[in-house]
């Protein structure tokens, strides 16, 4: 192997063995017989290194990438702030229609049971003169009270109860202490829950 000359290859030869100024110049003809150009000299070029990349991009970047996460968190907690509401308003209006309905459901039975009072007093006459011991009637009377006990319907007013005003209408008041009392009830009161059917007709005392 040998080291490039500035003269070339064959010179390169001569000059390392230590050969005199003829041996260089045999040396140099034959470089030139065949053709081989003298080596250039190679200038080092001096390439400077890349400057270190900045973090200003980096950090731009993710100062954007922070406000587009914020902006989207924002719009999904308006979002669920939304869905949230809508699903109280909605809860309320089912609870509020079903309330509506419970209500026109009981006052409709109301009504009806209500008339179905006057048969009640009719059989209570009718008890009081001994016609409901036996007989068809009785069963009748008997039904007719089962019916009213499954619907949830209570008679109220019992002589020496408590009077109270509000469910008790009285015809003739006797009393003479701060606590009356029912005396002689003229006709049953009933309530249907908490509703008062009909107020109970007594006397006081």
């Amino acid at each position: 192997m040998t080291t490039p000359h500035a003269d070339g290859p064959e010179t390169d030869k001569a000059a390392w063995a230590g050969g005199d100024a003829q041996d260089v110049a045999a040396a140099q003809a034959v470089d030139d017989k065949t053709g081989a150009a003298p080596s250039e000299a190679v200038e080092g070029e001096i390439v400077e290194d890349d400057p270190a990349p900045t973090t200003d991009g980096a950090a731009g970047d993710r100062s954007s990438d922070d406000d587009a996460t914020s902006a989207l968190q924002a719009q999904l907690d308006e979002r669920t702030a939304d869905l949230q509401r809508v699903s109280a308003e909605f809860a309320n209006y089912r609870r509020r229609v079903e309330r509506d309905r419970q209500a026109i459901i009981d006052t409709a039975k109301g009504s009806v049971l209500t008339e179905l009072l006057t048969i009640v007093d009719d059989l209570e006459r009718a008890r009081a003169h001994g016609d409901l011991e036996e007989g068809p009637l009785k069963a009748f009377a008997d039904r007719v009270h089962a019916v009213l006990a499954s619907q949830g319907v209570e008679s109220f007013g019992e002589e020496g109860d408590a009077f109270d005003p509000s469910v008790h209408e009285a015809v003739q008041d006797e009393s003479e202490g701060s606590e009356p009392v029912l005396g002689t009830i003229l006709r049953k009161g009933y309530r249907h829950g908490e509703r008062t059917l009909r107020s109970a007709m007594v006397t006081v005392r």
